[in-house]
């Protein structure tokens, strides 16, 4: 992979970001389970919605795409017996087809590359078995599931990643019975479920919660429909620290009344000092004097990198904490920022759980690695605002995993990157 070299400079105007990642992932899969055809818009072509295109593709849908838009066409799903999913780097992507094969009754193997083997599938190799599903592994991918799965309770912890709790929520409407889901310990990530209950209630199917419960009715029915997907709130992140940091930024393409939990950057950078409005053409984020704030990043551990750096350009201490998932993620973040930021100037600490870091008044610069991490890199060009001299960054490529126009949108505000 290449290098990046952004040199210092200063985000101003106005940018509407891509399609929520996460609310396209949902969007498919269910247009998939559903028996017909829907179409799907905005879409943006990254690593990993391709990933989830293709796994649809090998459960016997069929997928169409045209500019912007995708037309998935049904029909056909769970014809097949066996299938070869591969998930490329796709954590969302595996964690949710699990499910979804073993209740179409397909014998699945699951692949994929780069740090996704190693992540972990634990959960499913415990619970899917007493519900009719043998799974084979040797503790990750490859990933082989047989049999389908059967209607009953799960027990799952709520601190676990919220990507196993949608996958069931996909898979267990379509069972010939009722099923509950029940958390075994508080939920994390919570705006993922919300977002995921959301997105299936525009195909057709009803899940209710009650208490620590979900419940879901069997022999439901996907139906097909023409979704509208909503913009990134992960990636107005970005953006919004940039003006934060030392710009005036507008990001367009996205609600406020969402359901995706990123959508507290917002708050998190008025606690930080930014001056921020809601205008007419979207959220305004402008330059004022930062100062650090302890944030629980346990409902939010996406924005872990990119509010590191928010941090290392605000006075006095921040305290992330919660954060101990983000450690297994496409790199271990909290290592991966720390280790980032610090060889350019940075006073970052890490915890067991998070981060400790001491403001400075500006980065000095240097050479940073990129760790094959999207989120390191992007969050490397917005520190490279708040720096003496420039920063170099490995692995450029790795920000096609989700957004594959960043840096044409970051050099449209002004950035400075080659």
């Amino acid at each position: 992979m290449s290098d990046v070299t952004i040199k210092p400079s200063r985000l101003c105007g106005t940018v509407t970001v891509p399609p929520s990642k996460s609310d396209v992932h949902r969007a498919i899969i269910c247009a998939a389970l559903s028996k017909g055809k829907s179409t799907i818009s905005p879409v943006s072509f990254s690593e990993d919605i391709l990933a989830t295109i293709d796994c649809i593709k090998a459960l016997g849908a069929e997928v169409s795409a045209e500019d912007n838009k995708i037309t998935v066409d049904s029909e056909k799903i769970f014809e097949v017996e066996k299938a070869e999913l591969d998930c490329r780097e796709s954590g969302s992507t595996v964690r949710f087809f699990i499910s979804v094969a073993a209740a179409g009754g397909v014998n699945a193997v699951f692949k994929g590359k780069g740090r996704l083997p190693e992540r972990p599938l634990g959960v499913y190799s415990e619970l899917l078995p007493k519900h009719g599903v043998e799974c084979l592994t040797e503790g990750g991918l490859p990933f082989e599931v047989k049999g389908k799965l059967e209607p009953g309770k799960y027990d799952v912890p709520g601190n676990i990643s919220s990507q196993f709790i949608t996958g069931l929520l996909f898979a267990l409407p379509l069972l010939d019975g009722d099923s509950v889901i029940h958390l075994t310990s508080p939920l994390q990530s919570k705006g993922y479920i919300d977002m995921t209950l959301s997105v299936q209630k525009r195909f057709g199917v009803f899940v209710e919660q009650k208490g620590e419960d979900y419940i879901i009715k069997g022999n439901q029915s996907y139906k097909p429909c023409s979704y509208t997907t909503e913009g990134d709130w992960s990636q107005a992140a970005f953006f919004l620290v940039g003006g934060a940091v030392g710009g005036d930024v507008t990001v367009s393409g996205v609600k406020k009344d969402s359901c995706q939990g990123d959508k507290e950057i917002v708050s998190l950078m008025e606690r930080f000092g930014a001056e921020v409005a809601e205008t007419e053409n979207g959220i305004r984020c402008k330059a004022a004097e930062l100062r650090g704030i302890d944030i629980d990043a346990s409902q939010i551990p996406d924005l872990v990198p990119v509010l590191a750096v928010c941090a290392s350009l605000a006075g006095g201490t921040t305290r992330i904490y919660n954060a101990q998932r983000v450690r297994l993620k496409e790199s271990d973040r909290l290592a991966a920022i720390s280790e980032c930021l610090n060889a350019c100037g940075g006073k970052l600490t890490q915890t067991d759980d998070g981060l400790l870091i001491e403001g400075v008044k500006k980065l000095k610069g240097g050479c940073a690695k990129g760790f094959n991490d999207h989120r390191i890199v992007m969050s490397m060009a917005i520190a490279a605002l708040g720096s003496e001299e420039e920063i170099t960054v490995t692995d450029r490529e790795s920000i096609t995993k989700s957004y594959r126009e960043f840096f044409d949108d970051y050099r449209s505000l002004g950035g400075l990157s080659k």
